[in-house]
């Protein structure tokens, strides 16, 4: 039994890498020499002959990986968001979407998260990036359940994967026994006025939001969009025909991320009211995650004001 609380999401995503080896034999691990960030040199002491290291060359890696995929193997590769995405975009667009490969890619530290590393290791395009794939599935787990609960269902869905994986700590959300599935978004909280669509660190911040909400008398929905792409386009229209206002919140730049997503699901099914929270087309900084999350606008308050805004608009 995996342990899936008050511990690192990076712990949790290796011991699930090792429970899974068990019973894929051809799972194997491709690091770009960040296997101590990751921690990943757990899964090297258990299968050292299913775990390489190309070194600082994330652009090799996904090469590796994709030749790896192309021989039956079902590798999983990891490096930094910015260096999992937009460095290796031209071989992940085509070693990878357009070839077809089985390939599954995380990109750790999204957002804000990359905290001190600063703006150079601080992706906020990474979704829109990968969007722009055809084939692509985006998956952003908010905790150790929901990544825990996901991870079967990502090894069976062949195609590529991008995981966008917290490193570090994050916000329990869900019980033990909560369900997902791949592409269908998880309502958390139902209400009627504003509904709230929250991936990654924001669903702790939507939640807060909804309840400073409530005690103004507005009854907001939460519902996380663990899969941003595909996008569960049912959940998104039958929320707004019920609310009628719309409120996104990501960690991400505003534009081609989650906000973008909804808007597209909005105005060819269902023109409704919304605003956008999150990075208002910036780079990153350096600074610690509060600090970040305030002088770009992503915390609750800011979803509260975002809210109150858009309800105007009804």
């Amino acid at each position: 039994m995996i342990e899936l609380r008050n511990r690192q999401l990076r712990d949790i995503y290796v011991d699930l890498l090792i429970k899974y080896a068990k019973e894929y034999p051809e799972l194997v691990i491709v690091e770009a020499d960040l296997m101590k960030a990751l921690k990943s040199t757990a899964f090297f002491d258990v299968y050292p002959e299913r775990a390489i290291n190309v070194g600082v060359q994330e652009a090799n890696m996904i090469g590796v990986a994709a030749g790896l995929a192309n021989m039956g193997k079902l590798p999983f590769t990891h490096t930094f968001t910015p260096f999992a995405t937009r460095r290796v975009f031209d071989q992940v667009t085509l070693s990878v979407c357009y070839a077809k490969m089985n390939v599954k890619m995380v990109g750790s530290d999204p957002g804000v998260m990359a905290q001190l590393n600063g703006g150079t290791h601080m992706s906020l395009e990474d979704v829109g990036l990968m969007r722009n794939l055809p084939g692509m599935v985006i998956f952003e787990p908010v905790d150790g359940v929901q990544l825990a609960a996901m991870m079967p269902q990502i090894i069976k869905h062949h195609g590529p994967v991008y995981i966008r994986l917290l490193r570090q700590e994050f916000d329990a959300i869900f019980e033990d026994d909560q369900t997902f599935e791949l592409g269908k978004a998880t309502r958390i909280v139902e209400g009627r006025d504003v509904s709230i669509f929250a991936s990654g660190i924001m669903v702790k911040e939507a939640l807060d939001a909804q309840k400073i909400l409530s005690e103004q008398g507005i009854s907001a929905s939460v519902v996380n969009i663990h899969t941003i792409k595909p996008i569960d386009q049912d959940m998104i229209i039958e929320e707004a025909k019920k609310t009628k206002a719309v409120v996104t919140a990501e960690n991400h730049n505003i534009i081609n991320g989650l906000g973008s997503a909804v808007a597209e699901v909005l105005a060819e099914n269902c023109p409704t009211p919304m605003r956008r929270v999150g990075v208002k087309d910036h780079f990153g900084e350096v600074g610690k995650k509060d600090f970040l999350m305030e002088k770009f606008g992503l915390k609750a308050h800011h979803i509260v004001d975002a809210v109150l805004d858009v309800i105007k608009q009804k």
